[in-house]
């Protein structure tokens, strides 16, 4: 277990973390894309309701 960590530790700091300004740019980028997508969900979801209430 102790060995496990200690490669845990090892392999983190391998790691290349992003500078502020990238995790800035790239938080953006990730809200930005999901208020998209779930704005285009909703528009689908209101047609699709719309349509099926005509139909009926």
């Amino acid at each position: 277990m102790f060995k496990f960590l200690k490669d845990v530790k090892r392999e983190m700091q391998k790691v290349s973390w992003p500078k502020s300004n990238e995790l800035t740019k790239y938080t953006i980028i990730v809200i930005l894309t999901v208020v998209f997508v779930a704005v285009f969900f909703t528009v689908v979801d209101l047609g699709i309701s719309f349509v099926l209430e005509q139909i009926s």
